[in-house]
């Protein structure tokens, strides 16, 4: 799949034709030649959620949509109740939460998600629809701009970069190693207890982006290269999202094993031994051209 979340609201027909259409493509091959396949595997994203699982004092769990416009612009970055109104708290987010996709990509990994199930059920053919949260670790591509923020954040710092950060910093995401994300895929393709689910794949818990990019940099440049805040927003953007794993427990028996600061310990000793071309300007120019970020 192409990856790039910003990138996706203007190169949509190119997102479109290459996820949604490319995995057309596969499933076409299989409905209509003889073959082997026993088990399909798909790579969803907790991106399809939107904003994540939240709660409210006074009205219990709530699935609010984006912020507004006229929040944002007032950098009041934290969500409110859809109801009324007040402050809430991020909560696990479980696979019944209602979709909101916020992006082109992610409307494409939904996509994904209906169009693998429902074909595996149509010709009996098992489909396991896995929804990766933050996945890093080592051997992620360093020089693409459009990958994971661990990667980006590294990528900059190797290049005595700073890390960008959006908003205040405080948003959170669930950030899983690689290792554990492997670990997932393989009790998924051997075992028949999800087929046919949709299992989210991730920790359980929130670190913020800001903690991740503070640990970067002391790592990489002994805090020498500080990340920057700009306080700034991206349309789209979600503010704290983090998986429910206990489905994925329940029928896989699914335990994620590396915690942030060891898989970090491991992502780094790669990134050490690495060279980056950093293309995050390119980035930043393509979003402001199209008025993304304000």
């Amino acid at each position: 799949a192409m990856v790039g979340v910003g990138q996706s609201m203007y190169q949509i027909q190119q997102y479109t034709e290459s996820n949604t259409l490319g995995g057309a493509v596969l499933l076409d091959l299989l409905a209509n030649t003889r073959h082997n396949v026993r088990k399909m595997i798909v790579a969803s994203s907790m991106s399809i959620y939107g904003e994540g699982k939240y709660g409210c004092s006074g009205c219990g769990p709530v699935y609010p949509r984006l912020r507004t416009e006229s929040q944002l612009k007032a950098r009041e970055w934290e969500m409110r109740c859809p109801h009324c109104g007040q402050e809430v708290s991020a909560l696990p987010t479980d696979e019944e939460k209602p979709l909101y996709p916020t992006s082109i990509y992610a409307i494409t990994k939904r996509d994904h998600e209906e169009m693998f199930l429902s074909t595996g059920m149509a010709y009996d053919l098992p489909a396991v629809a896995l929804r990766f949260f933050n996945c890093y670790g080592p051997r992620q591509a360093l020089s693409n701009p459009y990958t994971g923020v661990m990667a980006i954040f590294s990528g900059r710092l190797l290049n005595g970069q700073p890390p960008v950060i959006y908003e205040d910093g405080l948003q959170s995401r669930d950030f899983i190693h690689i290792s554990d994300i492997v670990q997932g895929l393989v009790l998924a393709m051997e075992r028949s207890e999800a087929d046919y689910q949709v299992l989210n794949l991730g920790t359980g818990v929130p670190s913020s982006i800001a903690t991740v990019a503070e640990m970067l940099s002391q790592s990489l440049t002994h805090g020498e290269v500080r990340p920057r805040i700009l306080n700034q927003f991206r349309a789209g953007d979600i503010r704290h999202c983090y998986a429910d794993v206990s489905k994925a427990h329940r029928l896989l028996g699914f335990e994620p094993k590396v915690p942030l600061e060891e898989g970090m310990d491991d992502l780094l000793a790669w990134v050490k031994e690495q060279s980056a071309v950093d293309h995050f300007a390119q980035v930043e120019e393509e979003l402001a051209a199209k008025a993304l970020v304000r």
